[in-house]
Formats: C-alpha cells, structure tokens, sequence
C-alpha cells in the first residue's frame, strides 16, 4: 500500500466515524452550561491578548478540504467555552486554555484545581464563577500534576501572602516540585522551542492553521506563575478534609506526569482523572520532548482508579476533555481507555522481542477496531505511531542495535552525502517529483528533507517540501501532527521567527529551591571558558539564611548546600534575587559589587568570573533547517 493510497484509507475511516456520530460527546460537552464571558478577549495587563475565545469561531459547520473531519469534530467539543455546572458542588470552566479548571464548593469556600497556563484566564474564570454561583474565598488550590498548563494560573486564584499566611493550601504529589522545575527550567529552553511546533504556536486559528492542539485549545499566552505546595500527596488512600468535603487521593507516578495524583469525592460520588484518562489517545512521547511515560504503569493505574472508585461514581471530570456521565458510561469508558493503553504496551513489547525495531513496529501495529472506533482512543493528541517508538525508546534507547546506526553522521553533513550520491540537487528533485507522482509522499519528503539540509538556500526544495507537510497537515487527525506539519512549513517557506526568550517569571523563581537554580546554571555552563576555570567561592544568601559551595573544575559547576569551605577563594554575600540576576538576568555583577550590595571576601573577581561562564540560552534553534 503506497502512501498515497494509506492517507485515503485514514481519511475514509475518519469520515466514515464522523458521519456515524451519536454526538454524545456533545451532550456531555453542552450539558451544565451556565455562562460564559461577554468579552472573548481575555487581556493581560500590558493590554495584550492571553486568550481570545473567538479564535475558534471559524468551527461550525462541515469540516473543510483543510483539515480531517475527525480533527474538526474534536475541535468543536474542546472549544466549547464557559462555565458549566458538572455535578452538585463541582463546577469547571472550560475553553479558557489548552486545560480545564475545576470548582469545588466545599462549603466555606472553594478548592480550586488546576488553575490553568496563566493567571489572566484562571482569574477570568474565578470570576465567572463568582458572578454566577457564589463569590466565597478560595480555601485550597490542587495541582494534579507537574505539568505548567495545571499550575501556571494559581496566582489568578491567589496569592503567595494568602498562602504564606495560611489562608490558602496548595495541595499537590509528592516529587511535584522537582519535577516541575525539571521538565520546564532545566529543559526548559529546548521544550519551549519544541512546543512551538507541537502546539502551533506560530500559526494562526483557522481552517488553514492551528485547529487546537486535539487535547484542548491552543495554550494561553498570558502570565506564568507557581506557589510551592504546602501539603503533599504521598500515597493513594491518604485522605485529606477540606471545608465541609472528604478528598481521597490516588498516587500516579510515571503516567502522563512524573508526580501525578487521582482524587475521588465520595460525598458527591465524584472521581477526577487528572490528566489520565482524556478525550483522546495521550502522549507517552510528547513531541515537545518529556520523560518516556509508562503505558504499562498507566493501564495498571486505570486499573487500579476502576477498581477503587468506577463503580462508585456518578460523575467523572478530568483536567482536560469533558466529564462524562453515568456509573455505566464510567466503567465503560475507563475499560476501553485502560485497554488502549495496555493493548499497545504489550503488542509493542511484543514485537520489540521479535526483533522489530521503533519505526518497525509502528507500521505494523494497529488498535483493535472495537478499541479503535472509540473517540476517546483515536490520536488526536498522542498517535499509535509515535507511542509505539517511545514504548520502545523507553525499553531499548535510540540505539536499535543495528552497527550502522551506532555511530551516525549528523544530519548536515549526511545530506550533502546523500545528495551527492543520488547525483546531485537536480536528481534529488527529479525523484522527489517521481515518488510524488507515484504517491509515495513520505519518500518525497525524504528526499527533499536531504536537499534542504544540503543546501539550505534552495527555495525550489524548500517550497516543495513546504507543500508536502501542508498536505500531511491537513490530512492529520492528530492535532500535534497538524501543528507539527503546518510549522513546519511555515518556517520552511518564510523562514525561522525569531520569539524573545521566555522570561523567568519572579514568582517561579521564589518557588524554586536555590539548589535547583543552581542546577540550572550548571547546565548552562559554557565549557571553552570553563575547561581552564578553576574556583571554589562560598555563597551566603542573606534572606534565606542559606549556604552553598560553588566549585568549577573540568569544565564542571558543581553545587553543596549547607557547605562552607574556609580554604575557597571568596565568600560571596547576597540577597536571593542578587543571585538570579547575575546569573540569569545579565545584570553585571560590578556596579553591584562597587555599590555593597554583593559583599566578597577573597578573591574580588571570583564572582565575576562565575557570572562569566553562565551563557545565555538561544531560544530560536533551527529545526527544519541545517
């Protein structure tokens, strides 16, 4: 079967499900709708957009020839906007961001859960709910997990005073910090990069672009923030009071998120899946890049989530998607849920022992059709394909034990080798154009994949695979491949757009733990100028009362919390946000050093020479171009 004739067969299947629809989905997704905002701009303060919820209007209707029917219908569930009414007590807004936030009304107050990207819209959503159930005081806020779109909008919800006064508790899994600060600090500058094309960031809401992100809408582009948890979740069944209402939690580790948790509402015989059981297939790879998830641990904790709460509820809201309704819709759907998950785990494995490898197996392998029919199970946000290579990433690496593969040329150079060896640009491009006319599209994009590498100047090459991922975009059901696609060619055709670096927001600095500051100056370190640094420099932060040792040797910054060497070089004192500054912010460290507000000890140059090795992060890296 050529390419070709396989993208056909998708796209009838597609048609075929949309035109069979029982729009129960559309039930569930209009049902409890009590308001939304009468503006659909939600402003940040700089008079920016952070979301306009008439971005999607452009969704009634037909699909067109633009985008895949199953896309489109998926699309116009998850933009449904407003506030609906879920359950007694339980309300969410909806359509605001990429995520959902959730109310509960525990008597006193609320307990918010999953505040959202950004502070603009979670605080739109607040205010819609006040305006139309109840303005009460916030009593707690829970993150699910440690992934930004579930807590970078709790400062629209409330504020570190209110929680360092103990008005408000932050409730989330334990680990949830470290890997928050792991997954969006660390690698946080190549994940940014990456997310451009996974959430089509660049590209614009219509029937030619972005067309959500198949998991939610498109990300918000307001205020990042994060207050550090005050109470953790470290094992399923621990129960917590809050207000009037019993939360009993689940422990999910190593699912969509490293830290990661369930609760269930036995009162109100109410279950939230967090984020591991959604509207489609998830990523256990994100495009993005992440930590392999675990598909097994994954099935076996919807496994657990059925057992312990399925048969007990009523009602079932998660952080994206739509609740669903009903003990026996419940069961039903975290039945089939769970199988997709395990049904791929465990045909990918397998066939990973027969001797396939990643690429191979996902060519092969396939969803049952009673699993695949299901909307809940197609690919709108995670793929069958792409899972089944991260299944075998996380248990076989990159390396697919082939000699040739151990040791390969980079991408450049193997494409001028390439082009060469096919005899040339012009041959390259006259078998591109044959492989299209036989409709063996990937192939195509091959080649001319090598020519662009090649030579990045050739607009013909450039143009021409520009034109073939618009077509793979516009055939995608998923809507990280349609992005990915799309961007693709949007770079490929007007070139790379140059985005200011994300900047580091105060309030996930004063969240974030010095030591893993540090960490992330350590992984910035330029090694041509620190190969022949040697230094040890005391580190005193006056308003934490805190102490690190800071050596470099080997090109290497290695950092000792609660370490003073007398022997060091210097002894560094400063404020907290001194430290930020100097190291991430490009504030010189002299004129502070002249004026006293850095204080050293020893060497006076110490310092500077540290600051000097930390490198800036280059935010706008080529991608489809050498």
């Amino acid at each position: 079967m050529n390419e070709q004739t396989r993208a056909q067969k998708a796209l009838a299947e597609a048609q075929a499900l949309a035109a069979a629809d029982d729009r129960k989905d559309f039930a569930f997704a209009e049902r409890g709708f009590i308001a939304t905002l009468k503006d659909p701009k939600i402003k940040r303060a700089d008079g920016r957009t952070a979301f306009d919820l008439s971005s999607y209007d452009f969704l009634g209707g037909t699909a067109p020839d633009t985008v895949n029917p199953s896309l489109w219908r998926q699309a116009q569930i998850l933009t449904k906007h407003g506030l609906f009414k879920v359950a007694d007590r339980v309300y969410q807004v909806r359509g605001f961001d990429v995520s959902t936030v959730s109310f509960i009304d525990v008597g006193s107050g609320w307990v918010v859960v999953d505040p959202l990207t950004s502070v603009e819209p979670a605080r739109a959503a607040l205010e819609l709910l006040y305006e139309h159930v109840a303005k009460k005081p916030v009593l707690a806020v829970i993150y699910s997990h440690s992934h930004s779109d579930h807590y970078g909008g709790v400062a629209g919800v409330t504020s570190a005073a209110e929680v360092a006064a103990g008005k408000v508790r932050v409730i989330a899994p334990n680990g949830f910090l470290e890997e928050a600060v792991s997954e969006n600090i660390i690698a946080g500058p190549a994940m940014s990069r990456r997310a451009r094309y996974q959430f089509g960031i660049t590209l614009p809401r219509s029937p030619e672009g972005e067309v959500t992100s198949g998991l939610g809408p498109g990300l918000s582009r307001g205020t990042l923030t994060l207050i550090a948890p005050t109470d953790l979740v470290t094992h399923t069944g621990q129960e917590m009071v809050l207000g009037d209402l019993t939360f009993v939690f689940q422990m999910t580790p190593g699912t969509e998120a490293p830290a990661e948790m369930n609760f269930y509402l036995p009162q109100l015989r109410a279950l939230f899946m967090a984020e591991n059981a959604n509207l489609t297939m998830h990523n256990l790879l994100p495009a993005r890049g992440a930590l392999v998830r675990d598909a097994k641990a994954w099935a076996d904790y919807l496994t657990q989530s059925i057992r312990l709460y399925a048969h007990q509820s009523d009602v079932m809201f998660a952080a994206h998607g739509i609740p669903r309704f009903g003990t026996d819709e419940i069961v039903f759907f975290l039945n089939n849920h769970r199988d997709a998950y395990k049904y791929l785990h465990d045909q990918s494995v397998r066939l990973m022992n027969a001797g396939l490898t990643g690429a191979e197996i996902a060519e092969e392998l396939e969803l049952p059709a009673v699993l695949r029919k299901q909307w809940f199970n197609r690919g709108y946000y995670g793929t069958l394909s792409h899972n089944a290579k991260a299944i075998y990433q996380r248990y076989m690496g990159w390396y697919d034990a082939n000699p040739a593969n151990l040791n390969p040329l980079p991408p450049e150079p193997m494409a001028k080798r390439y082009v060469a060896a096919l005899g040339g640009a012009d041959a390259v491009m006259a078998q591109a154009k044959e492989a299209l006319a036989e409709g063996d599209w990937r192939w195509a994009a091959t080649l001319l994949n090598h020519a662009v590498f090649a030579d990045e100047n050739d607009m013909a090459a450039r143009e021409q695979l520009a034109a073939i991922y618009t077509r793979f975009g516009f055939e995608s059901e998923a809507g990280t491949w349609r992005n990915i696609y799309l961007t693709g060619a949007q770079e490929l055709r007007d070139g790379l757009r140059r985005l200011p670096p994300t900047a580091m927001n105060l309030q996930i600095l004063a969240a974030t733990t010095t030591p893993m500051l540090l960490d992330f100056a350590a992984v910035r370190v330029n090694p041509a100028k620190a190969q022949n640094c040697t230094l040890k420099i005391n580190i005193e932060i006056t308003d934490r009362r805190e102490t690190i040792l800071i050596s470099v040797a080997n090109g290497v910054l290695i950092h000792e919390s609660g370490v003073h060497d007398p022997d060091a070089g210097a002894t560094v004192r400063m404020t907290r946000p001194l430290l930020v500054a100097t190291l991430f912010g490009a504030q010189s460290p002299a004129p502070l050093i002249e004026a006293g507000e850095i204080a050293i000890k020893g060497d006076a140059a110490a310092y500077t020479a540290l600051v000097d090795l930390i490198e800036a992060v280059e935010p706008n890296f080529a991608i489809v171009t050498p």
